[in-house]
C-alpha cells in the first residue's frame, strides 16, 4: 500500500472512532411559563406555574429550585428523585413534591421513544430563578 492509503485508512479509522464513541447530549426539557402571581398573604413570595415537556430521552441536570415544587404528570412517564429520597416513576395523574432544601438529583423522561409532559407549581421568593444548578 502506498503512504496515501495508509494515511487515508488512519484518518477513516480515527473518524469512525470519534463517531462511534461520541455521545450526543440528551434532548433538553421545553419549559413554558403559564402563570406568575404575587402571593400578597405571603410577603416576598410568588407562585409560578410552568409546563414542562420532556422529549424522548430528555434528562435534567442536577439542580434545586429553592422553592416548594408541586408536580402533576399530564402524559407519558417521568422519573424523579431528590437527594436522600427514593427514585420514583410517575405516570399521568400522579404527583411529586420537592421542598426548598431538596436537590433534584434525577429528573428525566422514562421513555426513549415517547414524550412526557407535566405541570409544575413553584412557591418561591419573588423574582428568584426557577432553577439553580447544584452538585
Amino acid at each position: 500500500m502506498s503512504g496515501f492509503n495508509h494515511a487515508a485508512i488512519a484518518a477513516l479509522l480515527a473518524t469512525q472512532a470519534l463517531v462511534c464513541c461520541a455521545q450526543a447530549a440528551p434532548p433538553e426539557a421545553i419549559v413554558t411559563p403559564l402563570m406568575t402571581m404575587a402571593l400578597d398573604d405571603y410577603p416576598g413570595k410568588e407562585a409560578l406555574m410552568i409546563s414542562v415537556e420532556y422529549p424522548p430521552g430528555a434528562v435534567d441536570p442536577v439542580h434545586r429550585h429553592n422553592a416548594h415544587g408541586f408536580i402533576y404528570v399530564l402524559e407519558g412517564s417521568i422519573v424523579m428523585q431528590v437527594r436522600g429520597g427514593k427514585q420514583v416513576t410517575l405516570s399521568p395523574g400522579q404527583t411529586f413534591h420537592e421542598g426548598p432544601n431538596d436537590v433534584h438529583t434525577v429528573g428525566r423522561n422514562a421513555s426513549q421513544t415517547k414524550p412526557a409532559k407535566f405541570i409544575v407549581l413553584l412557591l418561591k421568593e419573588k423574582g428568584a430563578p426557577v432553577l439553580v444548578p447544584a452538585k
